[in-house]
């Protein structure tokens, strides 16, 4: 594998355990996509650093289970916008 992608891999893994931060944000940070993001951490990770590679995982797991309530919020705040009343 060449040294720049596993730079990016640890750098975004350290990105997301820092911040506890999605593969979206995580994307557009790095400027990069989130199928980009999601391969590095979950492919190639493993193979340069297990550790880390188990600790983005436990985030990303947390992220994946409180998913519904973030979109549940987002609707919400949508639909109030539109009638106009304050959050």
């Amino acid at each position: 594998m060449k040294d720049y992608i596993e730079d990016r891999a640890t750098t975004l893994a350290t990105y997301i355990i820092d911040n506890n931060a999605t593969v979206r944000d995580a994307a557009k940070k790095y400027s990069v996509s989130k199928s980009t993001v999601h391969k590095d951490i979950v492919e190639r990770l493993p193979r340069i650093n297990l550790s880390l590679a188990m600790a983005v995982r436990a985030i990303l797991d947390e992220n994946k289970s409180e998913r519904h309530i973030r979109g549940g919020q987002a609707t919400k705040l949508k639909y109030l916008a539109e009638i106009n009343i304050p959050p």
